[in-house]
């Protein structure tokens, strides 16, 4: 790692976005590392992906742009026209262009100037399969909206916006309001989550695929159908000053960013995400399938871009089985994304993860900063066929995703050789979290110049030999980062600030004196879930309630490790008398009511007790939601 950016001189945290849509050096090329300068030595040439100055306008086919004619077929003979001749410029009067899926050629710069929309037409049929990756597998999956597929010298450029129309894609999958239809459901009660990604498929925005010398520069990608721009199996790729917002009208699930898959010499920056997924994300593969391909994501720049609803600051994964290497990612900047750097991978998945560099990077208010976890949501990563299920007439998709990989150890991913340096963490939820394996750790990482400002500590499962200079460590509560099948894990000292702990038996006391009329807590943690906290997953949820008052409190938990995030909430009311609780997982609920009487009956309850001495009515309650009525 060391030799690798031998070259590199650190230097303070970069104004972000300050050359957006220019293709100016962002910092001084002396402090810059090889990799770095190497791929501005290719991307920063006026000569890179250089189209022939000629101009096929589209309207000259026949596009309307009037966001009700189909302008599938004009805008296509537009780009072959001008791929015939040799190259040249596609461009489009101002308005918007609904249009199935579209093929930009080798020597074409397809320009969307500001003022013009391209939006996808929400019929499957104008989205024919091709064969491709998607989600680490090689299958057929439908056209994106606009494919760059085996082709040279591409360009796609200009102000304007490419409308994914993914409403139509997201009810598909998980029905409207979310999660409570669609084939997420189906799927969900057959014991097949795992095949729902592959199998409900949703046209993606943007996809480069085996294809070379590539710029997309300064376009918005709204409301993707499903991963945003996907960059698979490519050499040379430069994205600059993309805008991506997925949230419009909904809540677009697997919305990931930028993806680079198994491509190399990628270069990506200047942009600004706001997404339900990973933001900025690596990826290479997927299990048998992806460890038969074997093609490594490697030598891969992100840098000054800004990470706003999502999973991830950036990802590596969870598709990591051919192996990633020579990657640096600095000038980032989280405000309000769930996780920051993230890791996650499966025990199926193998790869090689090494040399790989974070630096200058500022998180504000995210709740895992730092999340690595090797066995990442078990439901997808690792599945089975019900045995009511034809293996004969099963799609072939699905044979590819369970086949065994042999040797097993073949299957267990390895990350070593990773530097942190110069990253400043504020009102984050938890510090640390690794989880590993013992037969491959996660190892020789190295922190350096790190402030970490979290309510707890978290934890480090089969670590080896992390190095930590000036590295900080701030708590609100009492829980510093936990050591388990570790070694030589260089932990600094960890200041606990404004302690706020509560035990179970305590709790109703603390509750009493509260301004909120109830205290959820995850006893198993012996930890206080306070109002918009988004919470690992726990079983058992207790709650502590004032008598005779009204309030609600309302959180979040993953559905598989962030995978998906899913709200809970938990109200009282009529005076104390009613206490309602909903969720989307399954929850043993334990309300705890301080009360100077014992009840006539509890409805809607397990079991209830009360205890005459505490004066506390105890009930309980197994399910996904909960309505109780104390009499």
């Amino acid at each position: 790692m060391k030799n690798l950016y031998c070259l590199f001189i650190s230097f303070g945290f970069l104004p972000l976005l300050s050359n957006c849509g220019s293709t100016a050096s962002s910092t001084d090329s002396a402090s810059e590392s090889p990799l770095v300068q190497r791929l501005e030595s290719i991307f920063y040439q006026d000569t890179f992906a250089l189209i022939p100055d000629r101009v096929y306008d589209v309207s000259a086919y026949g596009a309307k742009g009037d966001g009700i004619s189909l302008d599938t077929e004009p805008i296509q003979q537009a780009i072959d026209a001008a791929h015939k001749a040799g190259g040249g410029k596609v461009v489009f009067p101002n308005g918007t262009y609904l249009s199935g899926a579209l093929f930009v050629k080798s020597n074409v710069n397809l320009h969307i100037s500001e003022g013009v929309t391209i939006q996808a037409i929400q019929d499957d049929q104008h989205f024919p399969d091709r064969w491709t990756r998607v989600a680490g597998i090689e299958m057929e999956w439908p056209s994106a909206l606009i494919n760059v597929y085996e082709q040279k010298n591409v360009r796609i450029t200009g102000k304007g916006i490419i409308d994914g129309n993914g409403k139509y894609w997201w009810d598909k999958f998980w029905g409207d309001p979310p999660r409570q239809g669609g084939m997420w459901v189906d799927y969900t009660e057959r014991g097949i989550r795992w095949a729902v990604d592959y199998d409900c498929k949703r046209v993606r925005p943007v996809v480069v695929y085996k294809s070379e010398n590539v710029l997309l520069e300064d376009f918005t990608v709204k409301r993707a159908g499903f991963w945003t721009i996907s960059l698979t199996y490519s050499d040379k790729v430069y994205v600059n000053g993309l805008v991506i917002r997925n949230n419009i009208g909904g809540f677009g699930p697997s919305s990931d960013g930028i993806n680079t898959d198994s491509s190399k010499d990628v270069l990506v920056e200047n942009c600004d995400i706001d997404c339900n997924d990973d933001n900025l994300c690596i990826k290479s593969g997927r299990d048998s399938d992806g460890l038969r391909v074997n093609r490594p994501a490697e030598n891969i720049v992100y840098r000054n871009c800004i990470t706003r609803a999502g999973h991830g600051l950036f990802t590596i994964g969870s598709e990591t089985s051919g192996g990633m290497r020579n990657i640096e990612v600095y000038g980032l900047e989280a405000i309000g994304t769930n996780i920051g750097i993230r890791f996650k991978s499966a025990k199926v998945r193998g790869g090689l993860i090494e040399n790989v560099y974070f630096h200058d990077i500022k998180m504000e208010k995210v709740n895992h900063p730092f999340h690595f976890e090797l066995n990442w949501y078990p439901e997808y990563s690792y599945p089975t066929i019900p045995e009511e299920i034809d293996r004969e007439t099963m799609p072939a998709h699905w044979k590819v995703m369970t086949t065994v990989v042999t040797p097993p150890e073949r299957g267990i991913p390895e990350f070593r050789n990773i530097t942190l340096e110069n990253i400043e963490v504020k009102e984050a939820g938890e510090a640390i979290y690794a989880n590993a394996y013992p037969e491959k750790q996660i190892h020789t990482l190295e922190w350096k110049d790190i402030s970490i400002e979290a309510n707890k500590g978290g934890m480090i499962n089969y670590g080896r030999d992390w190095k930590m200079e000036n590295v900080s460590i701030d708590l609100k509560e009492d829980e510093p980062v936990e050591l388990k099948n570790s070694n030589n894990i260089d932990l600094p000292e960890q200041l606990v600030r404004n302690v706020v702990s509560m035990s179970s038996s305590d709790a109703h006391v603390f509750s009493a004196n509260a301004q909120n009329p109830l205290v959820a807590m995850v006893p198993d943690a012996n930890r206080m879930i306070t109002a918009g906290d988004t919470t690992h997953f726990s079983e058992n949820i207790q709650v502590h309630i004032l008598p005779e008052h009204n309030g609600r409190i309302s959180f979040y938990e993953p559905l598989g490790d962030g995978f998906y995030i899913s709200p809970v909430s938990v109200s009282i009311e009529n005076n104390g008398q009613q206490i309602n609780a909903t969720a989307e997982r399954e929850h043993v609920w334990t309300f705890l009511l301080k009360t100077s009487s014992k009840p006539q009956t509890v409805e809607g309850s397990n079991n209830w007790e009360y205890d005459t001495d505490s004066q506390i009515l105890t009930v309980t309650k197994s399910g996904v939601s909960a309505h109780v009525e104390i009499r």
